[in-house]
This record gives C-alpha cells, sequence and structure tokens, in this order.
C-alpha cells in the first residue's frame, strides 16, 4: 500500500539493489517519490534497475567489500549534487554449501561472508554517516536477520555472526549519532525468496521445513519488506532510532 509520496524529496542511495530486495526496496522508493541511487557491485544489474525506475533513478557501481570503492561512489555522488538522506545497506552474501556449524567451518568461508556483511556495512555506515554530518542528517537502515537473534541459523555460523554484529553496530551508531540528526535502524526480513537463497527454495524439503517455521505459514516476498523501510526512510519515523524491526512472518515469536 502506498504511502502516498512520503519519500518527496528524499536521495536514498540502496546497495545491493540490481536484484532481490535492494531492486524491491528501491522500486518503492521511487513510487513512494525519492530519487534512488541503485548501488551494486555488478554494474549491469545497477544499470538495469536503473534502467527499470527510470528518470528518478541513478546507476552506480559501489564493492561494499572495498573501501575505496565506496569512498569513490559516495564522492561521485556529492560532485552530482546527490549526497544521500536515505541510505540502506543491504548487499550482502550467504554462502551455501561452505558455511557451516562452526566445527566443520573454514577460516575462508568466515573472512568471506565477514568482509561482506559485517565490515561492508561498517564501511557503507562509516561513509553515509561521514556525508550525513556535512548534510544536516539522515536515515541509515540497515538490513539484519532472525539469525542473529535466536538460533534459527544454527548451521550458517558465520552468515548468522555476521548479522549479529550488524545488529550491535546499528545500536552503537544509532547513540554515537543522535544528536547530529542522524537515525539508524535495522529492518529484519525473515526467510525471504530471492536469488540469495535459491539454494533452499529449489530444494522442495528444505522450503518446506523453513515455512512450518514461519508462524504466518509462507515465505517472506521483497515486496513485504518494503514498508518497514518506507516507514524508517520518511519523517513518521522520526523518533525511531537504534531499533529492530521484524518483517519475518513471527519467525524470532518462537
Amino acid at each position: 500500500m502506498s504511502q502516498q509520496g512520503s519519500l518527496i524529496g528524499r536521495i536514498a542511495l540502496v546497495t545491493g539493489s540490481g536484484s532481490g530486495i535492494g531492486k524491491a526496496v528501491a522500486e518503492r522508493f521511487a513510487i513512494e517519490g525519492a530519487r534512488v541511487i541503485i548501488a551494486d557491485r555488478d554494474a549491469t544489474a545497477a544499470r538495469e534497475t536503473a534502467e527499470r525506475i527510470g528518470d528518478s533513478a541513478r546507476a552506480v557501481v559501489m564493492d561494499i567489500a572495498d573501501e575505496q570503492s565506496v569512498v569513490d561512489a559516495f564522492a561521485e555522488l556529492t560532485a552530482a549534487d546527490l549526497a544521500p538522506n536515505v541510505v540502506v545497506a543491504n548487499a550482502g552474501v550467504q554462502l551455501f554449501g561452505s558455511d557451516a556449524p562452526i566445527a566443520d567451518l573454514e577460516l575462508d568461508t568466515w573472512r568471506r561472508t565477514i568482509d561482506v556483511n559485517l565490515t561492508g556495512t561498517f564501511l557503507t555506515v562509516k561513509h553515509a554517516v561521514r556525508s550525513m554530518l556535512t548534510t544536516g542528517g539522515g536515515s541509515i537502515i540497515l538490513t539484519g536477520s532472525p539469525t542473529g537473534i535466536n538460533g534459527e541459523g544454527r548451521d550458517f555460523t558465520a552468515y548468522s555472526s555476521s548479522k549479529a554484529g550488524i545488529h550491535g553496530l546499528g545500536r552503537a551508531v544509532a547513540a554515537a549519532y543522535a544528536e547530529q540528526n542522524i537515525r539508524v535502524n535495522t529492518v529484519v526480513p525473515g526467510y525471504t525468496e530471492t536469488p540469495l537463497v535459491t539454494a533452499i527454495s529449489s530444494d522442495r524439503e528444505a522450503r518446506a521445513a523453513i515455512t512450518s517455521r514461519i508462524p504466518l505459514g509462507r515465505p517472506g516476498t521483497p515486496a513485504d519488506v518494503c514498508g518497514a523501510m518506507v516507514f524508517l526512510a520518511g519523517d513518521d519515523a522520526a523518533f525511531a532510532t537504534g531499533a529492530l524491526f521484524t518483517v519475518d512472518g513471527g519467525m524470532t515469536t518462537l
């Protein structure tokens, strides 16, 4: 349901918006009146999403695990008078087939996951804050996971740990920069069917097993996440910071 242009006047950067949740959020932000920046390490995917949205979108290449790439992207936007006042740190990975319980987890898998999910979010937020300190503040939204709250991801040690770290990062940054009018919140989607989780969604038994643990009885879709993101990006959430907003079909109630 549209919130009737609630993001008019916003410039919103969404990482990982070449596909999945990020793409859906960027498209919804544009519908709500925002100018959207499609940030993705995949230049082709970023360009295609921007073209799909139209004139209110601009593509920028950003590899969140590479600080220079993040710096360059923010500098490009600032030079174009497009410094964002909304940043959604959404990009991430889940390494199915190699992430595992800790006794079986290889250090390389741990490092690759932490480098993208936690360090990449850190770098995105770091440079978002630096930009917002010069422009009067804004809203930063992180993408968390139920696996960072309960034992839902017990077989995915690296991913679960990275998401728990993101939750803690959001609270720390929210407390540190509230006086500078920078709000930081974390949206926690449950099992959401995107290209990231094809290993589950394409396996009938695995999909049924995880769906059975969702009280609302179905997987999430990227569209399910968009409303919470729109709320947190806009003025209706002016008094919300440092919070976790679960959009998980009730997974974290169990």
